[in-house]
């Protein structure tokens, strides 16, 4: 199946643990050598791999050149409905080490992790854990409290988050505003954006069928202004 000169194909590498399932999208024109950049996505709490906000943005990604790799988490492949558990969290972050590893032996050698809500959050833990893994980060909705309790701050690993992070975020969203997200992103040492979406929510405006078509283009074109 091609989308936007990409071919989006199942993708499986079960030789890994946790294993590695998702989509692979793939540049057609050098799909035979690799792409020097990749991109992991990794999906919300209630979500999964083929979330609309993640199919837009992978494919966006891959019409620039970018091979990207949307993948479900280890707790959503052991259950197709809910949110993840307490426990699921530590194996949730081997998994997208996974990803990453699984991404470098498609040909990709500069590597990105990003992930909407949860999945941004486990990404920045990982890689405030081990900070030579990816070239970078794309954090989408980043779930900085739940709703209604701002004195729940999930920042506790931010000052040791030493790779550049790139933050998109809903002017509305209840999970932060952006004057929380601008307090929070001072504590951490790397280079930082904050990419504000006027008047969008947690979803970043891509729930049920409803859908913001200018915004994968304008996350992708910040996204390479910054890591330029």
């Amino acid at each position: 199946m091609s989308q936007s000169g990409t071919d989006v194909q199942s993708f499986s590498d079960a030789g890994l643990d946790p294993p590695v399932r998702g989509f692979v999208h793939r540049p057609e024109h050098i799909q035979e050598h690799g792409s020097a950049d990749g991109l992991v996505l990794a999906h919300g709490a209630g979500s999964n791999a083929n979330s609309p906000l993640l199919i837009a943005l992978a494919t966006a990604f891959g019409g620039a050149g970018f091979t990207v790799l949307r993948c479900n988490l280890p707790y959503r492949q052991n259950r197709p409905y809910g949110p993840p558990r307490p426990g699921d969290a530590e194996r949730d972050r081997d998994g997208l080490r996974n990803a990453v590893a699984a991404l470098r032996k498609l040909g990709s050698t500069r590597i990105f992790l990003g992930g909407h809500s949860y999945g941004g959050r486990q990404a920045t833990m990982l890689c405030a854990a081990e900070p030579d893994l990816v070239a970078g980060l794309l954090l989408l909705s980043y779930p900085l409290h739940p709703p209604r309790k701002p004195e729940q701050l999930r920042v506790k690993h931010l000052p040791d988050l030493r790779v550049p992070a790139l933050f998109v975020h809903g002017t509305r969203d209840p999970f932060g505003s952006i004057e929380e997200m601008e307090s929070a992103l001072k504590m951490i040492p790397a280079k930082t954006m904050l990419l504000p979406v006027e008047k969008a929510g947690h979803d970043l405006g891509f729930k049920a069928q409803s859908k913001q078509e200018e915004l994968p283009a304008m996350i992708l074109a910040a996204f390479v202004k910054f890591f330029d």
